[in-house]
């Protein structure tokens, strides 16, 4: 189980640190490319319900990225379990990251223990207000965890 959080964590902590490759993109349409590494932070479970893996569990997690050797942001969520098949966890997880010019959204289901995931960039604040796009995290929970992220302005 703590495998799993970990591995959320650093999958959710990832999309703190902010590298545009296309900065001009700001504020006048076009996609953001985000490249980034991942730290871990804090986490806990609570054991909801029945004991052990259950649905209604909980993994609530924060950390840091890091572009360029520096932390550039910081973030935090949670993850919920819906389903449960066996070992196989399902979970829908709700992220928040604050960055310098505003905080950025994300959601998406995930299968606890995979070692990439795709998440639905929803929104945002300040210079990331009504944004969308995708993230996707690879070699999560390793010391290797990266992340590219495509905002949609």
């Amino acid at each position: 189980m703590r495998f799993v959080a970990v591995s959320l964590v650093a999958a959710v902590v990832g999309v703190c640190a902010v590298g545009s490759a296309d900065a001009d993109s700001q504020g006048r349409g076009g996609v953001e490319i985000l490249e980034l590494e991942v730290q871990n932070d804090q986490y806990v479970v609570s054991d909801l319900g029945q004991s052990g893996p259950s649905v209604g569990d909980m993994h609530v997690y924060s950390g840091t990225a890091i572009k360029d050797g520096r932390s550039v942001g910081r973030g935090g969520g949670s993850c919920q379990v819906i389903h449960v098949v066996g070992e196989d966890l399902t979970m829908q997880c709700l992220i928040t990251i604050e960055l310098e010019g505003g905080s950025l959204t994300m959601q998406s289901l995930w299968s606890a223990g995979t070692s990439s995931l795709d998440m639905a960039i929803t929104g945002g604040t300040g210079v990331y207000g009504n944004v969308g796009g995708t993230a996707r995290y690879w070699d999560i929970a390793t010391p290797n965890e990266r992340l590219r992220a495509e905002i949609l302005r």
